[in-house]
């Protein structure tokens, strides 16, 4: 997989992580939004992921606590990559056994990074972060897909 999400950080760095994840409901119908997500390391297991940043109490995190899937499509022009896998939840409201909560600061830093962001005053992004309640969501790959 390494080289499949290498496409995926290709579109991320052409349209700064901008992409479309897709949760299910309840009802089994699907729900979308649009985020900045990028490819970084897990900290629990250092494989690659796919991440991003969700405001705390959001609908896609009640989603994602019961049904913990999630699809993610990027896209760059008419090329596209989309993502599935098993989601991971590290936040105030979805501590991680294994994970130290005082490394949420710089793991938040990391996924806005991976994006291809950039930030100059990291004191107001980590109390804003917090303020929000903000959680990382972390997508291990199991199917990627793209076309030929």
């Amino acid at each position: 997989m390494p080289s499949d999400l290498a496409t995926v950080r290709a579109l991320v760095g052409e349209e700064h992580g901008l992409a479309v994840v897709a949760t299910l409901r309840v009802d089994n119908t699907i729900q979308a939004s649009v985020v900045n997500a990028g490819v970084l390391r897990h900290p629990l297991n250092g494989e690659d992921a796919v991440g991003f940043v969700a405001i705390g109490g959001t609908v896609k995190l009640r989603h994602l606590r019961r049904n913990p899937h999630a699809t993610v499509v990027f896209r760059a022009g008419f090329r596209w990559v989309s993502v599935e896998g098993r989601v991971t939840l590290i936040g105030p409201d979805d501590p991680l056994t294994g994970f130290e909560m005082t490394r949420l600061p710089q793991l938040l830093r990391d996924v806005f990074l991976s994006t291809g962001a950039t930030h100059d005053d990291w004191p107001t992004y980590d109390r804003v972060m917090a303020e929000e309640r903000r959680c990382a969501v972390l997508i291990a790959p199991d199917r990627i897909h793209a076309p030929r």
